[in-house]
């Protein structure tokens, strides 16, 4: 029933997790894809593969996500190769660890820069090109984290919360035209996970604290991304939406 036949998706942080998980379902959609990615090309390569055995065109534009300029040299080869876009999806994002009085200046910059300014650079350079073409659809991957912050995490959780504000701020701005949101993860089974869940007993704490009792997987939130993508969605703009079992319960 979800029909992106002939769209044009571009998605930040594309190679490995929820993004390639995203290019994948979007691809099986219908819609060609631009993958966005820093340093790992063989899982690009791969995502790429899996996107044109669905039958769909893909693209990778491989640099650093913090750099305004790659966002706009992105946003334009994205439009002189696949000729549009018709959806953005900032999922782009790296997670560490900061103790708070510690000085770690570097590091709270290097997050903010990757996870939030990231998605402005994107949304900024893609903006122009949605208006020209009558409308468009973005969504940011932000986290549970943004709401209720995370202790020795406080730089991700600040720009996870940057992202929702973000989005209802331009979900009113852009309207009618463009549509904004976002989905908000708890914990998900990716990469950026797999130091953490190597202690089992973690895990299995992890899932304990989860009304569903599972950790999701990329595909888990993949869904809910597609779902904001399309028409079925049509009338939803400004929603925070939470895909992370029950763990953090807000309206």
């Amino acid at each position: 029933m979800i029909n992106l036949n002939d769209r044009v998706a571009l998605i930040t942080g594309g190679s490995r997790g929820i993004g390639a998980a995203c290019a994948i379902l979007f691809a099986k959609a219908g819609a060609d894809v631009a993958l966005v990615y820093r340093s790992h090309d063989d899982e690009a390569q791969a995502v790429k593969a899996r996107v044109e055995a669905a039958g769909r065109q893909a693209i990778l534009l491989k640099g650093d996500v913090s750099h305004f300029a790659t966002a706009r040299e992105h946003v334009d080869r994205t439009i002189g190769e696949l000729g549009k876009i018709d959806v953005l999806v900032n999922n782009a994002g790296i997670w560490t660890y900061l103790e708070t009085g510690a000085g770690a200046e570097a590091e709270w910059d290097k997050v903010l820069a990757v996870n939030l300014k990231s998605v402005f650079n994107y949304t900024d350079a893609v903006v122009p090109y949605m208006k020209k073409a009558g409308g468009g659809n973005i969504i940011h991957i932000s986290s549970t984290a943004g709401q209720r912050g995370e202790a020795h995490h406080s730089h991700y959780a600040a720009s996870k919360g940057g992202i929702i504000a973000y989005t209802k701020s331009l979900a009113t701005e852009l309207a009618p035209a463009i549509r904004v949101n976002s989905v908000a993860p708890g914990w998900v089974d990716t990469h950026m996970n797999d130091d953490v869940f190597a202690d089992e007993q973690f895990r299995r704490e992890a899932e304990m604290n989860i009304p569903l009792q599972r950790i999701p997987t990329a595909e888990d939130l993949a869904g809910p991304v597609l779902f904001l993508a399309s028409d079925l969605a049509r009338h939803i703009t400004g929603e925070i939406l939470n895909v992370n079992g029950g763990a953090v319960l807000c309206g």
